[in-house]
């Protein structure tokens, strides 16, 4: 019997801390792979040495062999869709595993991101001249995403998808400009030499990808999440959904950061749209 199996056999033996971690583990356990025993312990909203009780009951010398218990015990689930996914699993069961997991991961991303690199990215987008979005494949939607958000900011603003418009984009890019690369691998050939060229010709390079990546290396500024998901051979889940609220995080310090004055900007915007709209009724929701 696998570390997976045991923990579901077992978990109405477990004590109420105990039942706590097991719960977290069971809905992502590729995180809790990731993860340190100070961020399993505030996932599952218990101490550190709770933890290590658990891991204990489960016959193995600590976290760190639990962890590789966990590991060796995890089978490949659904390849090219999703690692908590198993094949047999019905909707009730894949529906839970991708929003719990999911929610696991965005939690991983939050207490992994530096916010004063956060800081340091809204100094730059406050202060450009042009802002560019650049995405290819899963990451060419949060690409666009970022464009719709940034748009409405009365700055100029581009998003491209394509390698051969993002290459000429660069090429006529200077300082001042912005170009921000969305990648979770940072490993995409293409997008390093879109980096490489833009730093070429002064533009600014911010990228949202993995630490020490070839990516990370051609960029000025690395913003880095750590979430968990090997996209090279399941779809790109909650890597996006990651990559969405930190677009979000940006935005939002982008509109703090120009203050009031600048609202009432984005409030005539609002304005202005609201005629395109129906009349909201009783009890919608927006």
């Amino acid at each position: 019997m696998n570390t997976l199996e045991l923990i579901q056999k077992n978990i109405d033996t477990f004590s109420k801390s105990e039942r706590k971690v097991a719960e977290v583990i069971i809905a992502a356990p590729q995180v809790a792979i990731h993860s340190s025993i100070a961020t399993l312990a505030r996932m599952a909203e218990v101490s550190e040495p709770t933890v290590n009780r658990f891991c204990r009951r489960l016959e193995t010398k600590g976290f760190p062999d639990f962890k590789l218990h966990l590991a060796q015990s995890l089978a490949n689930g659904t390849p090219y869709v999703n690692r908590n996914v198993n094949e047999d699993d019905g909707p009730d069961a894949y529906t839970s595993k991708i929003f719990e997991s999911t929610m696991a991961c965005l939690d991983v991303a939050k207490n992994s991101l530096d916010v004063n690199l956060i800081n340091r990215a809204v100094d730059v987008l406050t202060q450009a001249k042009k802002i560019s979005f650049f995405g290819l494949g899963a990451s060419s939607s949060v690409a666009h995403d970022a464009l719709n958000k940034f748009f409405r900011f009365n700055i100029p603003v581009s998003c491209f998808d394509d390698i051969v418009m993002q290459k000429m984009s660069c090429i006529n890019s200077g300082e001042g400009d912005v170009i921000v690369l969305i990648s979770h691998t940072g490993r995409t050939k293409a997008l390093v030499e879109v980096a490489s060229l833009a730093r070429e010709n002064d533009a600014f390079v911010i990228a949202l990808t993995a630490l020490n990546s070839p990516l990370a290396e051609q960029s000025n500024l690395v913003l880095s999440m750590g979430v968990p998901e090997d996209t090279d051979i399941y779809m790109p889940m909650a890597s996006r959904i990651a990559q969405l609220v930190l677009i979000d995080v940006l935005a939002t310090g982008f509109t703090l950061r120009r203050g009031p004055k600048f609202r009432d900007n984005l409030k005539r915007v609002k304005q202005e749209i609201q005629e395109s709209r129906y009349t909201k009724f009783a009890g919608d929701v927006e």
